[in-house]
């Protein structure tokens, strides 16, 4: 069974109920604080990637779980992102921006951040691996931005029905994500656990050292607590049934293994970023 054929009606509910959440504030808040938009963004589509690109060759992964590693580094934010911001007292506007613009900016840096590290793979390895470049930037451009853009106009243009429908959505995703991962588990359950203890470290010291990271940089940013906050929250947490997406696709890489950094990755996020919920909520 391919997964990509659960993960794709997935995937196209988050990204609808994404643009539900988008307002005209949600645009303001660029432009009223830009200095925390681009901290954000810097770490989501910058830092990330070099930092799983540096752990993956430091702990010598296979060339699979390498480009997984990577994969999942160069997504965006997940949607759930805004709920753990909301949990912790962060800017869930901030959250709600970044979520959006990281979205619509890894469309393309997706694509061009994975060619180079299939390349270098292929370089070190002596394969050729090659990255349907076009293939992936159409995949991005129909299951991300148009569902992101069509539940944007639906809350412009129906705004009661757009709440209900994302107060729905919002309720399902997370049950649906982890039908997803039991599913996914289960297909894969030999390959998971052989390599459990070397994805999982990488998993866990990419999530720790990315939050690390941007809070030092929002730090050195001055930002305020809730923004500093929500950034950490927003460059830890990613958009795994994205990854998922792009590793078992027919048209891109088509190997379920691919998408198994993925899974752990999203299992040690929601762990990792709940304790850290709990600490900035109840131990400050």
């Amino acid at each position: 069974m391919n997964t990509i054929w659960i993960v794709m009606p997935i995937l196209i509910a988050l990204m609808f109920l994404l643009g539900t959440e988008l307002n005209k504030d949600s645009f303001v808040n660029v432009a009223r604080n830009p200095k925390a938009v681009i901290i954000g963004i810097t770490g989501q589509i910058i830092l990330l990637p070099l930092i799983a690109f540096h752990l993956a060759w430091l702990l010598g992964m296979p060339p699979v779980y390498f480009l997984g590693l990577m994969l999942i580094a160069c997504c965006p934010g997940g949607s759930s992102s805004n709920v753990f911001s909301m949990l912790a007292k962060g800017d869930v506007a901030l959250s709600v921006t970044l979520t959006a613009v990281s979205s619509v900016i890894t469309l393309f840096t997706l694509p061009a951040i994975m060619e180079l590290a299939s390349h270098f793979v292929s370089h070190k390895v002596g394969v050729a691996i090659e990255l349907p470049v076009g293939k992936l930037l159409i995949q991005n451009i129909v299951l991300l931005f148009i569902p992101l853009l069509a539940g944007f106009l639906f809350r412009r243009f129906c705004p009661a029905k757009a709440t209900k429908t994302s107060k729905f959505l919002g309720k399902a995703a997370f049950p649906a994500l982890m039908i997803l991962a039991l599913l996914f588990f289960l297909q894969y359950t030999e390959e998971i656990f052989a390599n459990l203890g070397q994805v999982g470290i990488a998993c866990i010291l990419l999530i720790m050292a990315s939050m690390l990271c941007s809070s030092l940089l929002s730090r050195a940013g001055k930002l305020k607590e809730a923004a500093r906050r929500t950034i950490v929250i927003e460059v830890g947490m990613q958009n795994a049934a994205q990854a998922i997406a792009i590793a078992t696709s027919p048209f891109i890489f088509n190997n379920g293994e691919m998408a198994i950094p993925a899974i752990i990755y999203a299992l040690m996020m929601n762990i990792i970023l709940l304790l850290y919920v709990v600490k900035v909520k109840y131990y400050r």
